[in-house]
């Protein structure tokens, strides 16, 4: 299966997407940040990364514009995770580079069909 980074600085929600993507048969790696989440990506053996928009410090489509502008981590698929729903955020992301963009509150297993989806694409 695909290593997956899972990036949202609310713990609860963090932990039920690793557990629902590892049950899934997925190896995952988290960060609580937006700055870690770049480190961990900086390792370049993730294929998946699912960001929360709204982190500290460096927030999810900061880490995004990150990723499409660096070469090597180009290939990586980005789903973003966030609350903010309205049609200008929703094109915001797909613009800065989403792959996907999933709307809180989400069913966890509506995610890892998304995650599978992806992956088929690749």
């Amino acid at each position: 299966m695909a290593r997956i980074l899972v990036a949202d600085d609310d713990q609860d929600i963090r932990e039920l997407v690793c557990f629902k993507l590892e049950q899934a048969g997925h190896e995952v790696v988290s960060a609580p940040d937006g700055s870690s989440a770049l480190a961990r990506l900086g390792d370049g053996d993730i294929e998946i990364a699912l960001l929360d928009i709204m982190m500290p410090g460096l927030s999810g489509l900061d880490v995004l514009t990150r990723v499409r502008a660096d070469e090597r981590l180009r290939d990586v698929k980005v789903i973003l995770l966030t609350a903010r729903s309205r049609d200008v955020d929703v094109d915001a992301g797909y613009a800065t580079g989403a792959d996907d963009y999933v709307i809180k509150p989400f069913s966890p297993r509506e995610l890892v069909h998304r995650v599978s989806s992806l992956l088929q694409r690749a």
